[in-house]
């Protein structure tokens, strides 16, 4: 199957629903005591995590039967399809879990729909905010507030004063990224959670997030494609197109850009 096989416009609003659906039941756990464990690799995870996976892994199954999921608990448990024909999805059913035990409300839940290595379609819902991004490589990006039609969003061209620049609240290297403000014009710099720095450059609201901690391809499948969608690009520190599909499914170190270099 090739995702020319699949309507990305019908399929879109199907996708949407079903993270709301897995939204809800991270609401539901949000409001409550609820336990933490570790996984193998140290990193925290809740009940949370691994209902709104169930949820969407579910759901995915039953929409395009045919198409692998590669859902970030199950791959902790090395439960990994083969996606060798190129087209899969990559679930991060709760992204930012230190965001949601922090209880600063800066979480989200990610779906991404890959084909020959590129994002196509990702889905992008602030659990918090009842906010849903979707980006579609044929239909380009939205916004919806609540129960609100989507309106469009686009990156924006770096205002004459400089670059607004996105960081992790919790990941990163400080010495590169001071690096990477050097011999930069810098109007203001902002720290966000979770796929929500994708979400602010595609809505024009930053224009670049250097990311040099370790992210898995579930962390940023859905928001590449949202801000590719937007208008923006995501690349490697060395100018390459960031890929999907590698090896262990690991990334490497990657910039986010929106309207300009």
């Amino acid at each position: 199957m090739s995702a020319g096989d699949l309507d990305l416009d019908l399929l879109a609003p199907e996708i949407s629903a079903l993270a709301r659906r897995a939204s809800e039941a991270i609401l539901e756990i949000y409001a409550t005591d609820f336990a933490v464990e570790s996984k193998a690799d140290h990193s925290p995870v809740t009940a949370a995590d691994t209902a709104a996976e169930a949820i969407i892994t579910q759901g995915l199954r039953t929409i395009t039967p045919d198409v692998p999921v590669v859902a970030e608990e199950a791959a902790a448990a090395g439960c990994i399809p083969d996606v060798s024909a190129g087209v899969f999805w990559l679930v991060d059913p709760l992204d930012g879990t230190r965001e949601f035990l922090s209880r600063n409300g800066q979480f989200t839940v990610n779906i991404g729909l890959v084909e020959d290595g590129k994002p196509v379609l990702g889905i992008i819902h602030i659990p918090t905010l009842n906010e849903t991004f979707v980006g579609s490589l044929r239909s380009g990006a939205t916004r919806t507030q609540g129960n609100e039609a989507p309106q469009p969003i686009r990156v924006r061209d770096v205002p004459a004063e400089g670059l607004t620049v996105i960081a992790s609240r919790r990941h990163g290297d400080p010495a590169k990224f001071e690096q990477f403000l050097e011999g930069r014009t810098i109007a203001d710099q902002k720290t966000a959670g979770s796929s929500m720095k994708f979400c602010a450059i595609a809505m024009g609201e930053a224009d670049a997030y250097p990311r040099y901690g370790r992210t898995m391809e579930w962390d940023t499948a859905a928001g590449h494609a949202i801000l590719t969608a937007s208008g923006g690009r995501v690349l490697t520190v060395e100018d390459a197109p960031l890929s999907y599909g590698k090896p262990n499914f690991e990334n490497p170190a990657f910039i986010a850009w929106g309207g300009g270099l």
